[in-house]
């Protein structure tokens, strides 16, 4: 019997065909005594000659050049001032500079003006994910799940102030002596976060963990070989169905790619609610409607929590509400919500395994201080939760749906859960990479009988043990 998952597609998704299945290898002990480290990256040579010029130049243009007027110009027009006023500057100092190096002085000064100085160049680079500050002088972005060093010529410290106000400035928030941390959205959407001196000792500390402009879909995740397609098309068919799910996982698993990735099978004529902290969710449907947190003010006033936010959401009929992070006293209203007509809801929260996703919920609701018995805690979650998906990234930097596990009720005071799905490791090679397949546990989820009435079946090897995919 064929499954309905193609039905369920929407925006383009495709089908990827399965992997096959992966043959038996001895497990490889890596020689970590012989492993060399990874080479530092050092900073290209142009930039490294012109970068006592670039200094220069940059004075010497607020010296002599209205910056307000400079600034105003169309992009084009812009480059071209700067580009007379490089090449007169080059002409004049009779510097030793080849057509290549002025071309990047001319970069180098246009981003300084208009954008974000030495980072624009890794903001535009696809293959970043992450940029790391530790102080101007110590620098690491991440590529591919592997975190590197990288040079970026920052003058000094309060060059990299500079930068930071920019950022700061430009999303309304403020950053200072009196309130030295800044969690923030920047204006292409990349996460930032910012702690400057006395908090932070060598220097200003600035974490950017930026998002693809392509959107992940759920058949590019299997593609990457993050799941496998008959694991795919259940969350799919159990979003659909309006299953409650939690995605857990650790920082930098992917919760929000998938979350974004599994949204996509939400039907088109519900209404969405999300609440971040800072907003990053990009849902696909046409009725969204976005709330972010505000901080307090410098005056401690003013603050607008998540809770705050999650009360107010369920006065503005939505169909799901969507919680970019649970990890406070939000969770008690988000649950009630789930169990009040809001079915379907989903949410990303920080925990290990699933059984430690249970945990830390059961720890939130004690957070908000209501005279609650633990066994009335855990049955608010079982009735209110469905289905968790537990993201990890591995040691070889690869993120991977390790369990997907179904909640079906209580016994006693204990919370039951069945793994549904699981990654399993085998081995490692001799340079690192992770050997394992995914395989089903031989569970055949309650929802199936949902989905069934819904007219979504599934072949009857999507659950069996002996069908191993390699991962």
């Amino acid at each position: 019997m064929q499954s309905r998952f193609t039905q369920l597609k929407t925006r383009g998704e495709t089908s990827a065909s399965p992997a096959p299945v992966a043959e038996e290898k001895p497990v490889v002990i890596p020689n970590k005594r012989a492993a060399k480290p990874a080479p530092v990256r050092a900073a290209p040579k142009a930039k490294e000659r012109t970068l006592d010029a670039r200094v220069k130049l940059h004075r010497k243009l607020i010296e002599e050049i209205n910056l307000v007027a400079l600034e105003s110009l169309p992009p084009d027009r812009m480059r071209e001032e700067v580009q007379t006023f490089v090449t007169d500057y080059v002409r004049t100092e009779r510097l030793a500079l080849n057509a290549a190096e002025v071309e990047s002085l001319i970069d180098d000064l246009v981003d300084e003006l208009v954008g974000l100085g030495p980072l624009e160049p890794l903001l535009k680079d696809p293959t970043v994910s992450d940029i790391l500050i530790n102080g101007h002088e110590n620098c690491f972005v991440e590529r591919g799940g592997k975190l590197v060093q990288e040079a970026i010529p920052f003058k000094d410290e309060a060059h990299l102030l500079r930068i930071i106000n920019k950022i700061v400035a430009a999303v309304g928030r403020r950053i200072d002596e009196s309130q030295p941390m800044c969690d923030a959205r920047m204006l292409d959407g990349s996460r930032f976060n910012a702690a400057i001196r006395p908090i932070a000792v060598d220097g200003p500390l600035v974490s950017i963990r930026k998002f693809s402009k392509n959107k992940l879909g759920l058949h590019k995740l299997v593609e990457f070989g993050a799941l496998t397609q008959p694991m795919a098309e259940v969350l799919a068919a159990a979003v659909y169905a309006r299953i409650t799910t939690i995605i857990s996982g650790g920082t930098g698993t992917g919760k929000t790619t998938m979350l974004n990735a599994l949204s996509a099978f939400i039907s088109e004529d519900e209404r969405l609610i999300t609440i971040e902290d800072a907003a990053e969710l990009q849902l696909q449907q046409p009725h969204v409607a976005r709330m972010e947190t505000r901080p307090a003010n410098s005056e401690g006033l003013g603050e607008i929590r998540q809770r705050d936010l999650v009360k107010n959401a369920l006065r503005m009929r939505p169909d799901r509400v969507i919680l970019g992070e649970c990890r406070g006293e939000e969770a008690f209203d988000m649950l009630q919500a789930m169990n009040t007509g809001h079915e379907g809801s989903m949410a990303t929260i920080h925990a290990n395994t699933p059984r430690d996703a249970i945990s830390r919920l059961e720890q939130m609701l004690g957070m908000t201080g209501m005279p609650m018995t633990v066994a009335s805690i855990r049955s608010q979650i079982a009735s209110a939760i469905g289905l968790i998906v537990q993201l990890t990234r591995l040691s070889d930097g690869k993120r991977k749906v390790t369990s997907v596990a179904e909640v079906t009720g209580m016994e006693g005071d204990v919370i039951q859960m069945q793994e549904i799905f699981a990654f399993r490791r085998t081995g490692m090679t001799a340079d690192g990479s992770i050997i394992g397949h995914f395989e089903a546990t031989g569970v055949r989820p309650r929802f199936l009988e949902e989905l069934l009435a819904m007219g979504i079946e599934f072949p009857g090897d999507y659950f069996d043990p002996s069908n191993k995919q390699a991962g």
